[in-house]
């Protein structure tokens, strides 16, 4: 491991050697090795056990579509004290089949996907200091479980959300969809005594630890402070409430409807950049999620949602078993392919019990368009182990929309996702840097 720079810039890196490599390839044992190595007939040998079958027919086109869409850019300064702030932004995206159909798929024209996007789009955004940059008479710790709470409660940037999203984390939590609902909140680690004894009464936002007496927020649910101290707060947890953002945007129209036009959802599909899961404690809403997706299928009302994952360990495994798969076809991997052929575990825990409320498939619509899906399963609202297409709530219907949302724009995109992301993304340049002024400023006063 080479020496790094001086944080005075007084003194160079260590450079690593340019001839550093020669020692290795003159090495007997090295090319012994190198010559015994083979290129495995990985392709054949995956594609002849995943078992495709032809995508089902006869199901209607879903007609309104809603995405969603986050990004999070960290900056962070390169020298001591090295301060970092996050900064978060998510969206969700309305439009519908007829807006989609006039829209030109190889060459959308920036104007028209403006149009398209200016009177359909709600967005959120907020920033948390990560280390070494400090709220006046508040730890990081303190100030980011309050920065979290405030966000969830944002009226968004077009004073368009009006503390939805948090209206949509109550519902969920309390599964408040219930004739009813949950008298308290599923007991959580406090904040303050780090006892699991945590709760709140039904439909409260905040309120007091029954043990410490400690102020804890709705928020705290998903026990992001436990990765925290005092001063630091990794970059994961910007992450991790980026993917709460995202799920509570996707599922805000859905409580919408539920509550006030319960029919508009039959003709509605909700598309969600990523997979539909979450992580580690912050799976605690999978679990309701699951349970409200059965019960809405038993009242006859099947929500029709997919999350395409664009990029990870299940869209590198179709990279290897799509090019050789039928067109119009799809494949369900069991718990057993997961394990072993994708995950590459040898081991028999089952792959997202906890924290997935959607089934992963791999879909080939055209040679230009395989994706990796996930699908809500009705089950009782439980885990599907080795899910079929009979469980995967709307299948058909989700068949019929799905070759209408297309984009040729990229391999395997989904316009709905695509425009979701135009509008959400922070990208490296220039928007990082553009942060990066304005936190600048904002330190210097």
């Amino acid at each position: 491991m080479p020496y790094q720079r001086g944080h005075d810039n007084r003194l160079p890196p260590e450079r690593a050697s340019k001839l550093g490599h020669l020692e290795v390839i003159q090495s007997e044992l090295v090319q012994k090795l190198c010559k015994s190595f083979n290129d495995p007939e990985i392709v054949e040998h995956t594609g002849s056990i995943s078992k495709w079958e032809p995508l089902p027919t006869g199901g209607e086109e879903l007609k309104i579509v809603f995405s969603t869409d986050g990004s999070i850019q960290v900056i962070e300064n390169p020298n001591p004290p090295f301060k970092a702030i996050a900064f978060v932004k998510s969206a969700l995206l309305r439009i519908d089949q007829f807006a989609i159909s006039k829209i030109d798929k190889d060459n959308p024209h920036p104007f028209a996907l403006r149009d398209l996007m200016k009177e359909s789009a709600l967005y959120h955004s907020t920033a948390f200091p990560l280390r070494n940059v400090y709220i006046e008479g508040k730890s990081n710790y303190d100030a980011i479980r309050e920065i979290m709470f405030e966000s969830v409660k944002d009226k968004g940037l077009n004073n368009s959300l009006d503390g939805a999203m948090m209206e949509t984390l109550k519902w969920i939590a309390y599964e408040k969809w219930l004739d009813t609902p949950k008298s308290e909140l599923e007991k959580f680690g406090c904040p303050h005594c780090e006892k699991n004894v945590a709760t709140l009464p039904f439909d409260e936002e905040k309120g007091n630890c029954p043990e410490c007496k400690g102020e804890i927020y709705i928020t705290d649910m998903f026990g992001l402070h436990q990765c925290m101290t005092d001063d630091f707060a990794p970059n994961q947890v910007a992450s991790d409430y980026m993917s709460v953002s995202e799920t509570l945007m996707i599922f805000t129209p859905i409580r919408y409807f539920w509550d006030n036009k319960r029919e508009v959802l039959k003709n509605c599909l909700f598309v969600k950049d990523g997979p539909l899961s979450l992580r580690a404690t912050l799976a605690k809403l999978s679990a309701p999620i699951r349970r409200f997706f059965e019960f809405a299928k038993s009242k006859g009302f099947d929500i029709a949602m997919i999350g395409q994952e664009k990029t990870g360990q299940f869209y590198d495994h179709l990279q290897l078993i799509g090019n050789s798969a039928p067109v119009g076809h799809c494949f369900i991997p069991d718990n057993k392919y997961i394990q072993e052929q994708i995950k590459h575990n040898n081991t028999t825990t089952v792959y997202g019990a906890d924290t997935n409320y959607g089934a992963k498939l791999f879909v080939k619509i055209n040679d230009y368009h395989k994706m990796v899906l996930n699908i809500p399963t009705g089950q009782r609202g439980e885990f599907v182990l080795n899910p079929s297409q009979q469980h995967l709530i709307n299948f058909k219907n989700i068949v019929a929309t799905l070759p209408k949302i297309l984009s040729n724009k990229f391999e395997g995109a989904l316009l709905p996702i695509e425009l979701a992301n135009k509008i959400a993304s922070l990208s490296t340049y220039p928007s990082a840097k553009a942060l990066e002024l304005f936190a600048n400023e904002l330190k210097g006063k």
